[in-house]
């Protein structure tokens, strides 16, 4: 920027050389045959906006000299200057060109000593070569004129010109040789950026031969790097007016640049080489010797190396660009020294450590840019210092610490820019010192507290970004005084309450964004009415707001309107379909209910992006309707769009996701259906319907990195041919049947397979070698036979995986070691057979669920499964398993902590414009009670389960069982298990099934067993337990089947008692002076409880009548309690509903 004011400067006081005269007004008339040459001159022009129109052969008009843009001289009355350079349109956004061809006539003009056609428009015409006749020429601008091909060598004749500028030809023009040059001995000014110079190999050599030259912008021209063997050739320049300003940026220059730089050290004021390919370091030799150097900007130039310390001895230095390049270690304490500097700008590079308190000592600074860097540390209070200070950007690095009150003393500041960090603490107050900031972004940080009032009374504010914070309170009515506003982001924080009313003063706001905070209140008609004309995004999701949806009327520029996950209800406005620029309309996720009709969505022909999802709202369009918009996202799942399929569908042709899923449909899949989904559809769900049919081919159906979800239907026939590149297939809960062997087309991408629940047969296919990026593998409940085969083990991706309920036989290949992600198998109820490898319990340290069961295996309980320190779910029940539990079961140290409410495999899939798009699989599993199988998804985290049961294990139940606290169900029935039951079984606080039957168990039923009062399933049947059932209201309460088969045992619930309960026991009697003492105390009792509760009630609710904040806390935590009540009434109604089925 400061290069191109110099160049404008040094033309424009050239422009008053040539211009100065001695004389005032002409003393002669034009010279005719110079007038004529003009006017031929213009007959070759277009003048579309009557620039020429004073050119004419009228009387009034026949004087040349006072024709617009012609200037003649005072002495000789010879046309000297010709300044046709296109004026700006009249609001300045554009120029009035000229068309046309040059013409020959104006070598009549012998005298001519300046010519500007510049930013006119010759329409590729090239430069003609006549013009390097006009020997007196001294300035000379044909930039942006459009001219093309080679610029003529014949401009090297003019010997006395001073300027020339052939720039932003946009490479149009080219020249070969710059030969030319080195014959304009006096030129002191040279632009020829843009002009293609890519085979001008000895350019350097030609600037060498130019004497006089001040000026030399050669930006954007494809410059050949300096050969090697030529810079020593370069070692003098015979130049009497060394080079000022150089301008190389934009060539892909090399370091060999450097040593011909050298050759003007000492007089440079102004070197740009940015966007080149300088590479390495910054070398001290080329830059520590320019000590008269103003101005450095070295962007883009692939420097990769530290800033050297010599960088401060450039004290000359006013502005200094190192910014976009791959520089690493610290920022030097030297810059402190570059006391003069007004612009530093070291962003995007990958500088660390902490930025250093020498940054104080630029106290002219008014320009600061160290973001998208990696430093760390806190804000040095030194930054206060830099009092003049307009621009402060620190964004996206790694402080850490605290915002200093200092930055209140930088008043001038308008830009600060402290996003992306880790920044803790409160926004101090001192920022409302700085009244001038227009734009303050202080959003992903961990700043807490509330927001100061200080900041509310920022007038000139236009840009306040604090979202994606800790910060709490509410919005204040004082917002409404920043009336310049017109951005406000305030989302992901804690702000609660209601949207002040005093938000409608923000007549600029352009983007109100407030989405997930625990704001609630209605929203009011008119809350943003004052921004009608100017609100573009309004998104207000994943609060606590009521009531129905504002109607928006007038909102002539709203783009994008979210309000989903909030507690709306009603219905939906028909005024939304006026909002004629709408883009996206995001409303999902609340109670709406109604009909939406033709009106809601008439007039929003911009719309790409719709989502209504999971309301209870019924369309109700014609089967004429054709839509205003193309939509690229609509969502509308859980909306009755049934029981036919919507035909307006078939007119939306650039759908890039589309969710109709849970909608009602009970219809065919029309053919159309197929047209739409063409090419551009990257996810389809239509899951959770009754649509009927088969599946056609559909390789060629969806766009690249596709996701389709089918589930849940009623599909029929066999799996097509399917997209070679899609990421998820989910088609389970249909009616498909045969093989899958056509899966195999699809290549490496794939994520997540489900085909579970159909009718599906025949072998496993052998192509998972190609699926190495495969997550979740879903096969359960169908037909398959045959061996898991031994390429199973080239899914290294593999987290879940289902293959449950198949016919599946052979023993579990080798090959699973190298699935070191799993996280989730369940191969139970097939016919795998042969011992369960030891290798499990190294190999797959990530197992948290592992089933087994029914199945075949045999042999005994390896000890190395005790090495699943994660696992929550074991199940090897109904199998042949022989020996012992073993007892280092007590290492399975997730069943001795609280688990997460899901299990789920996270994963990242791809879309034609983004990368790294996440998604999550929600795992489920199956645990058997009392012979029954419970399906576990939304709790399965908090599920701990072991279960051993139906096999021929022996001996004793380990005492090591009782360290898994947190194991809610424990299975160890139908074996051959003798011994106690641990005593300490109580400590199984947890516990909600316990099934030890048909096992030969003996003694006594321990005591603890009592304090275990989630106990919902109790089994201790077919023992041989003794003694008395100890008293509990919880064992009491279990069916007499829990105990049958235990002939020695007795007490409640069965029949039989235990033969002390037999001896009578006589009612007790008491004295009269026991009654008169007991009594006595009964009454002092009583009077104690009164005083108590007196005290206690007043005491508490004094205290809430007479303090705001306690009242309002407790109310909360009353909030938080009836929260706590509903879960735990949820809990336990489960588990009498389980009783009761059980």
């Amino acid at each position: 920027m400061a290069g191109r004011s110099f160049q404008h400067l040094l033309s424009f006081l050239m422009l008053l050389l040539l211009c100065a005269k001695p004389g005032l007004g002409n003393v002669t008339g034009c010279i005719e045959r110079e007038r004529q040459a003009l006017l031929h001159f213009k007959r070759g022009l277009v003048d579309d906006y009557g620039l020429l129109s004073s050119w004419g052969d009228e009387h009034d008009t026949r004087n040349c000299c006072n024709w617009r843009g012609v200037q003649c001289s005072d002495q000789s009355g010879h046309v000297i200057m010709l300044h046709l350079q296109a004026p700006r349109s009249e609001y300045g956004y554009e120029h009035l060109p000229l068309r046309g061809e040059i013409s020959p006539s104006l070598l009549e003009l012998e005298h001519l000593t300046h010519l500007d056609l510049s930013r006119n428009d010759f329409e590729g015409r090239h430069i003609p070569p006549f013009l390097g006749s006009l020997s007196r020429m001294q300035y000379l601008n044909l930039s942006k004129a459009n001219f093309t091909q080679t610029v003529p060598t014949q401009l090297g004749n003019l010997s006395n010109l001073l300027s020339l500028d052939l720039s932003d030809s946009y490479n149009e023009l080219n020249s070969g040789n710059l030969e030319w040059l080195s014959r304009l001995s006096s030129l002191r000014h040279l632009d020829l950026s843009s002009v293609d110079l890519s085979e001008a190999i000895h350019w350097s050599q030609a600037i060498n031969k130019l004497p006089s030259l001040i000026h030399l912008d050669l930006y954007d021209c494809g410059l050949p790097p300096i050969p090697p063997l030529t810079i020593p050739s370069l070692a003098h320049v015979n130049s009497s007016v060394p080079l000022v300003f150089v301008d190389l940026s934009g060539n892909g220059l090399t370091s060999s640049i450097y040593p011909w730089l050298l050759n003007f050290s000492t007089t440079l004021l102004h070197l740009d080489l940015s966007f080149n390919d300088l590479n390495g370091s910054i070398p001290e030799y080329a830059f520590g010797n320019m000590s008269s150097l103003e101005y450095l900007d070295l962007r883009w130039s692939e420097l990769d190396d530290e800033i050297p310390d010599t960088i401060g001895d450039m004290g000359s230095l006013a502005y200094l660009d190192l910014s976009s390049n791959q520089l690493r270690g610290s920022i030097p304490d030297t810059v402190g020294k570059m006391v003069l500097l007004s612009h530093l700008d070291l962003s995007y590079n990958q500088l660390q450590g902490s930025i250093p308190d020498t940054v104080g000592k630029m106290v002219l600074l008014s320009h600061l840019d160290l973001s998208d860097n990696q430093l760390q540390g806190s804000i040095p209070d030194t930054v206060g210092k830099m009092v003049l200070l307009s621009h402060l950007d620190l964004s996206y690095n790694q402080l850490q610490g605290s915002i200093p009150d200092t930055v209140g003393k930088m008043v001038l500041l308008s830009h600060l820019d402290l996003s992306d960090n880790q920044l803790q603490g409160s926004i101090p107050d001192t920022v409302g010192k700085m009244v001038l900031l227009s734009h303050l972004d202080l959003s992903y940080n961990q700043l807490q507290g509330s927001i100061p009032d200080t900041v509310w009374k920022m007038v000139l504010l236009s840009h306040l970004d604090l979202s994606r914070n800790q910060l709490q309170g509410s919005i204040p009515d004082t917002v409404g005084n920043m009336v310049s506003l017109e951005k406000l982001y305030l989302s992901q924080n804690q702000l609660q309450g209601e949207i002040p009313k005093s938000l409608s003063n923000l007549c600029n706001l352009q983007a109100l964004e407030l989405d997930r905070n625990n704001l609630s209140g209605q929203l009011a008609p008119d809350f943003v009415a004052c921004a009608n004309d100017t609100l573009e995004t309004l998104s207000l999701s994943d609060n606590q707001f009521s009531g129905s949806v504002p109607a928006l009327i007038g909102f002539s520029s709203l783009r994008e309107l979210n309000l989903e996950f909030n507690q709306l209800n009603g219905t939906l406005p028909e005024s939304v379909g006026q909002l004629a620029e709408l883009q996206s309309l995001d409303i999902a996720s609340n109670s709406l209910q109604g009909t939406i009709s033709e009106a809601h969505l008439f007039n929003l022909s911009q719309l790409f992006y719709l989502n209504l999802s999971s309301n209870s709202l019924t369309f109700n369009m014609s089967l004429e309707w054709v839509p205003p918009f193309q939509l690229q996202f609509l969502l509308l799942a859980s909306c009755k769009l049934g029981p036919r399929f919507p035909s307006w569908l078939r007119t939306q042709n650039q759908l890039r996701e589309l969710d109709i899923s849970n909608s009602e449909i009970s219809d065919v899949l029309p053919d159309w259906f197929w047209n739409v989904t063409t090419s551009t559809v990257e996810t389809l769900s239509i899951s959770n319907n009754r649509i009927k049919g088969t599946l056609q081919n559909l390789s060629s159906k969806f766009a690249s990195f596709s996701n389709i979800d089918m589930s849940s239907n009623c599909f029929e026939g066999s799996i097509p041919q399917l997209p070679y590149d899609m990421q998820s297939l989910d088609l389970s809960n249909n009616k498909l049947s045969g093989s899958i062997s056509l899966l195999c087309t699809i290549r490496y991408q794939l994520l997540l397979l489900d085909l579970s629940n159909n009718s599906l047969s025949g072998g496993l296919p052998n192509c998972w070698a190609q699926w190495g990026r495969l997550v979740v593998l879903n096969l359960e409940n169908n037909r398959f036979s045959g061996q898991i085969l031994n390429s199973f083990g080239s899914l290294r991706s593999i987290q879940s995986l289902h293959l449950r309920n198949n016919n599946l036989t052979g023993e579990l290949p080798l090959s699973f070691k190298n699935c070191t992600s799993l996280r989730f198998i369940d191969l139970a109820k097939n016919r795998l057979s042969g011992k369960i490898p030891e290798w499990i319990g190294g190999s797959l340290p990530n197992l948290i669920v592992l089933n087994l069961g029914s199945n075949r295996f045999s042999g005994g309980i390896c000890p190395e499964l005790c090495q699943l320190k994660n696992i929550q779910i074991l199940d090897l029940s109904s199998n042949n398993m022989l020996g012992v539990v073993p007892r280092c079961v007590g290492s399975f140290t997730a069943m001795t902590k609280k688990g997460s409410l899901v299990i789920a495999h996270n994963y990242s899939y791809e879309h034609l414009r983004s990368r790294g798009v996440p998604a999550s699989y929600v795992d489920r599993a199956f645990v058997k009670w009392k012979r029954r199988e419970f399906e576990y998804k939304s709790t399965l985290g908090l599920v701990k389960s072991i279960d051993l049961s139906s096999n021929k294990l022996s001996g004793e139940i380990p005492e090591e069982v009782i360290d898994l606290v947190e194991l809610v169900s424990l299975n160890l029935s139908r074996n051959n298990l003798i011994g106690l039951i641990p005593a300490r079984i109580g400590q199984l606080k947890s516990l909600e099934v316990l099934d030890l039957s048909q096992n030969q168990l003996f003694g006594e039923i321990p005591a603890s067993l009592v304090e275990i009062s989630g106990l919902s399933v109790l089994d201790l049947s077919d023992n041989n337990l003794s003694s008395k059932i100890p008293q509990g209201t919880q064992l009491q309460s279990f069916n007499i089947d829990s105990y049958k088969g235990n002939p020695a045992l007795c007490g409640l619930p069965l029949s039989n008692k235990c033969s002390e309960d037999e001896i009578k026991q006589d009612f007790p009697t008491h004295n009269i002076e026991d009654k008169i003492q007991q009594d006595g105390n009964d009454m002092w009792f009583y009077v104690s409880v009164a005083l108590g509760f007196i005290v206690g009630f007043w005491g508490v609710c004094g205290t809430l009548l007479l303090n705001n904040s306690w009242r309002y806390a407790y109310f909360q935590f009353l909030n938080k309690i009836k929260d706590w009540l509903y879960v735990i009434i949820a809990i336990n109604m489960a588990r009498l509903q389980r009783s009761l089925q059980s």
